[in-house]
Parts: structure tokens; sequence; C-alpha cells
């Protein structure tokens, strides 16, 4: 039984990127799916796609890499755990690693990286950060 599936899933990205593994399967999810959505568009996915029917939904995620080998993704941190919420303003939401890096927030209108929600002026729930 898992406790937190969104650290589990960032957790065995994490993992696989570190074995230099091509892809990683994640059961799917909503919320999963969003998140790979952005980590796509950031560029840490090559490619993802949904597999499966009804309760038996995986995500394949293609991890990519630079052209010397290394793994475009170095480490992810979650923030808010079920344990502790941590919600910020949009004035309070920075940068990570001075740019380099991207945050993952939950907004009232669905998940968004800091730059998105710095731009549309919101706040809400710090899911996590990965550079």
């Amino acid at each position: 039984m898992v406790i937190d599936p969104i650290s589990d899933m960032l957790i065995t990205v994490k993992n696989a990127a570190r074995v230099k593994k091509g892809s990683v399967l994640i059961p799917y999810s909503k919320i999963k799916w969003e998140i790979a959505r952005i980590m796509k568009d950031a560029g840490y996915f090559s490619n993802i796609d949904r597999k499966g029917k009804k309760v038996h939904k995986i995500i394949e995620a293609d991890i990519a890499y630079r052209d010397d080998g290394t793994p475009r993704l170095s480490d992810v941190k979650r923030i808010s755990k079920s344990s502790r919420r941590v919600y910020k303003g949009s004035k309070e939401i920075g940068k990570v690693k001075q740019g380099f890096g991207l945050m993952i927030i939950s907004t009232s209108k669905g998940l968004k990286t800091d730059k998105e929600a710095r731009g549309e002026k919101m706040g809400g729930e710090i899911i996590c950060e990965i550079w």
C-alpha cells in the first residue's frame, strides 16, 4: 500500500534516471498524468503514453537524456506532503535553482508550473520541485 502516490511516482522516475533506464511505468491517475505532461513539456520526458484499460491503466514515460548520456532530470523534491501541506501566494512563489528548475503548483485552474502561476498571478499548493 502506497501512502503518497505522487511521491512514489517522483522517486520512481528519479531512480530510473539515475540507473539510466529508457522508460518507467507508473500506475495511472489524473494528477500523475498531468505531472507527467508538465515534465514532458519541460523536457524531462521525451514521450509519455497511457496504456491499459479501466483499472489497469499505466503511464509509460520515456526518460530524456542529454547528448553526453546524462539524464536531464537530476533530482526531485516533494514539498507538500499528506502530513504537511504547503501553500503559497503568487508573490511568494520563487524560482527553482535560479530558473533552471521547475515547480509544480496545484492551483484552482489545475496544475501549473511556477512560471505559469506567476504569470497568471495565481497561488496554490506546492506539489514538488524538479531540476
